[in-house]
């Protein structure tokens, strides 16, 4: 048996076996002080390290995932790469097609020659859709190939309300997901493929003379985030996953359909700040008394989409 299955397995049997925690059904987060914190985001889920589900809104309604779906392209290549059939360090041409494919865009030119591990980096961390479609394209040799792989691989992990249509996330009609399959392909992605908590956790990367950053607060503030996507289109609104590591313990959320990209950083924040709470791992403070204060203005993302 895979030790993920094994692992998977076991959580749901502690979800059984151990006293579940809160679950908030109706977009406002039980407060441990008597005041109850409203999420406004369409979609949301917080899992505990056993799976369990910490907080729950509209988790299973089927949304356009934006460039979550680079979480399944990022599966899939580091499945090959440890299968040997991919190598961090081989040059892969960049095609016409890879180089047309519309913003958010690295400026690949069509017939250059890139690094595999500088494509992994534009998909994880500039969340670039051309270095997707070059990946996908290195990978099954076209991307319509590649999103036959995307569906298969979804099956296999039990995403059932998952369909993609593009290895990018531009809007499709046909391409959707759900909170609950996301979060479901984030574990398998970090716990499959170690590695990839490194990508999702940089901010910065240089590629032919060019620094490549995002700034994203929840790696500062509440502390103990190490791996974030975020995805955005008009038709998705602002989406983001995050695992949080704090005691010992892994917390994985998802948030789709906020109104701004801040709004989705405060709105994660608040949540993240609620499940150490409620797991014991950090004492209610004179912020969660007091409530909730929105934060000042972030700085401006320079990349990210």
């Amino acid at each position: 048996m895979h030790p993920s299955h094994l692992l998977a397995q076991l959580a749901a049997l502690a979800a059984l076996l151990l006293p579940p925690s809160a679950v908030a059904q109706d977009g406002r987060i039980p407060s441990l002080n008597g005041r109850r914190v409203a999420l406004s985001a369409d979609s949301v889920l917080l899992l505990d390290t056993y799976g369990r589900t910490v907080y729950a809104k509209n988790a299973d309604d089927e949304r356009p995932p934006a460039s979550l779906v680079k979480l399944m392209t990022l599966y899939l290549a580091s499945e090959d790469i440890q299968r040997g059939k991919a190598d961090l360090e081989e040059p892969v041409q960049v095609s016409h097609y890879a180089s047309l494919t519309p913003k958010y865009r690295m400026g690949l030119r069509s017939g250059t020659w890139v690094p595999l591990h500088v494509l992994l980096d534009g998909v994880a961390i500039a969340s670039a859709n051309d270095a997707a479609t070059a990946l996908a394209e290195r990978l099954a040799g076209d991307e319509a190939a590649f999103v036959e792989r995307m569906n298969a691989k979804a099956r296999e992990l039990g995403l059932a309300g998952t369909r993609f249509t593009n290895a990018h996330g531009l809007p499709d009609p046909g391409q959707r997901s759900t909170a609950r399959d996301l979060a479901q392909l984030t574990i398998r992605l970090l716990e499959d493929y170690p590695a990839s908590r490194t990508m999702l956790g940089g901010q910065t990367f240089v590629y032919n003379g060019r620094m490549y950053a995002r700034h994203i607060p929840l790696f500062n503030d509440p502390g103990g985030v190490q791996a974030i996507k975020t995805g955005f289109t008009r038709e998705a609104g602002y989406n983001l996953v995050v695992s949080a590591w704090r005691g010992g313990q892994q917390f994985v959320m998802v948030v789709l359909g906020s109104r701004s990209r801040s709004l989705s950083f405060l709105e994660a924040k608040k949540l993240l700040h609620y499940a150490f709470i409620e797991t014991g791992l950090e004492p209610p403070d004179e912020r969660s008394r007091q409530g909730w204060r929105r934060p000042g203005r972030p700085r401006r993302e320079t990349i990210e989409r």
